[in-house]
C-alpha cells in the first residue's frame, strides 16, 4: 500500500530532488505540499516549489505557503548555498499553479481531517509549520504517522560547530517537534553528508535526457560547485534522504536514541543531542539514520528522474 505524505520544505536545490524522488517514488502517496522560509526567503521557497511542481507535472497538487517567520528567533536564509532565489541555475517553467487559501497549517490540517489513514509528515527545512500544527490542532496527532525529516546531525553542525542549518532556523519549533511523542525518524548531518553524488553521478543523470534530467544534472552540478570551494569530492544530497527513510529504509543504519533540542546555549543553540550511551535514563524519541548504501541511493534518485521523464513523454 502507498504511504500518503505531506512534503514540507524550503526548496532549494537538495528538497526540489527530495520532490523529485517523492513523486516518482510508486510507495508514496504525496497529498499536498507546504513551504517554509530558510534556504530563501518564504516568497522565494513559494515561488520555487510553485515552478518545481509545474516541472513536474503535479499541479493538482494542493500547495500552501507555510509560516512567515520563526517562532521565536530572527529569519535566516542561505544564499551562499542555494543563491539568491534559493534555487538559482537553470531556468524554470513558469508556476502554472497557485497556493491554496489559508496557508500551510490549514492545508495540513484539512487533509489530516480527510484522511482515512494515517499522513507521514516529510519537513525538508525549518519544523515552524509542523510545530504549529501539533500547538494549533493537538486533536489532530492520532491522525499523523510520524515524522519523517532532515535536519539535526547527532556528532556536528553544519551552520555552527554543534548546529545543522534547518534546526538552527527555528530550534524552538525542532524542540516542540521532538517533544511530541509522535514517531520520528531523523535524516541529519550524520547520514546525509554521505548521501554523496559524484561527478560520474551527474552524467548518468544527464544521460537518461530531456528536460528533467537536464535540469536535475545542473541543480547538481550547481550544488557542487559551493562544497567543492570548502573541500568537498561530490555534492551531499541531503534532503532526499527523509523520503528513502519512507520507501527504502533497508538502505540505512539508524539507531534508536532519545534526542533533544538546545535552544539556548551560547554555542549550541540548535543542537540535536543525542543520548548515545543512554546515561539521561530516558527512552529513545527518535530513529536517527547513521549510514547509507551510497550507490543504492544515487541509483534510487537516478531512476526516480527516468521514471519522470518517462511519465512526461507519455
Amino acid at each position: 500500500m502507498s504511504i500518503p505524505v505531506i512534503l514540507d520544505g524550503d526548496p532549494g536545490h537538495d528538497d526540489a530532488i527530495a520532490w523529485v524522488l517523492a513523486f516518482a517514488a510508486k510507495g508514496l502517496d504525496v497529498r499536498g505540499v507546504t513551504t517554509v522560509g530558510g534556504n530563501s526567503s518564504l516568497a522565494n521557497t513559494t515561488y520555487n516549489a510553485r515552478r518545481i511542481l509545474t516541472l513536474l507535472g503535479a499541479t493538482d497538487i494542493p500547495l500552501a505557503q507555510g509560516a512567515t517567520r520563526p517562532l521565536v528567533v530572527e529569519p535566516m536564509i542561505a544564499p551562499s548555498v542555494h543563491g539568491e532565489s534559493g534555487l538559482d541555475g537553470p531556468a524554470l517553467p513558469e508556476p502554472e499553479m497557485d497556493v491554496q487559501p489559508g496557508g500551510a497549517v490549514e492545508l495540513m490540517a484539512r487533509l489530516l481531517r480527510e484522511t482515512a489513514e494515517p499522513i507521514w509528515l516529510v519537513p525538508t527545512g525549518a519544523l515552524t509549520n509542523v510545530a504549529i500544527l501539533l500547538l494549533a490542532h493537538p486533536e489532530l496527532k492520532p491522525k499523523i504517522a510520524g515524522i519523517s525529516l532532515m535536519g539535526g546531525g547527532i556528532q556536528s553542525g553544519n551552520w555552527t560547530p554543534a548546529a545543522e542549518f534547518n534546526i538552527l532556523v527555528d530550534p524552538q519549533a525542532a524542540q516542540i517537534v521532538f517533544e511530541s511523542g509522535l514517531p520520528l525518524r531523523m535524516a541529519g548531518l550524520d547520514v546525509t553528508e554521505k548521501a554523496c553524488f559524484l561527478p560520474q553521478d551527474f552524467d548518468r543523470v544527464r544521460a537518461i535526457g530531456g528536460q528533467l534530467a537536464e535540469i536535475v544534472a545542473d541543480w547538481l552540478e550547481f550544488f557542487f560547485e559551493f562544497h567543492r570551494e570548502i573541500g568537498y569530492e561530490g555534492a551531499p544530497v541531503h534532503d532526499p534522504v527523509a523520503i528513502v527513510a519512507l520507501t527504502n529504509p533497508e538502505i540505512l543504519q539508524t539507531r534508536d536514541l532519545y534526542v533533544q533540542i538546545e535552544t539556548a546555549g551560547q554555542y549550541a543553540c540548535g543542537a540535536t543531542i543525542g543520548d548515545w550511551y543512554g546515561s539521561a535514563g530516558q527512552p529513545p524519541n527518535t530513529q536517527v539514520a547513521m549510514g547509507i548504501d551510497r550507490q543504492a541511493y544515487v541509483d534510487l534518485i537516478v531512476e526516480a528522474v527516468a521514471e519522470h521523464t518517462r511519465r512526461l513523454a507519455s
